[in-house]
């Protein structure tokens, strides 16, 4: 597994595990990110800021945060 901000642009991956304190883990899950969500990379920022795609939306998330969500690449069959 690699954090989220390590991943590739435009790859496919899904949410394993998320480290972070309960307050912005709640928060996380109220805009959808939640063990086992698919999420796509969409641009990444010199400023540390992340664009991602997930569930149709798009949100930007700080590198903190994504250096602390854990995902796995989706393998295409």
């Amino acid at each position: 597994m690699i954090s989220l901000w390590e991943v590739e642009i435009k790859k496919e991956y899904t949410v394993e595990r998320i480290l972070l304190e309960n307050n912005i883990s709640r928060r996380l899950e109220a805009l959808g990110i939640n063990e086992g969500t698919p999420i796509v990379a969409l641009t990444r920022k010199r400023s540390g800021a992340m664009i991602v795609k997930i569930r149709g939306t798009r949100l930007a998330l700080g590198r903190h945060i994504t250096s602390n969500i854990e995902v796995k690449e989706v393998i295409a069959v």
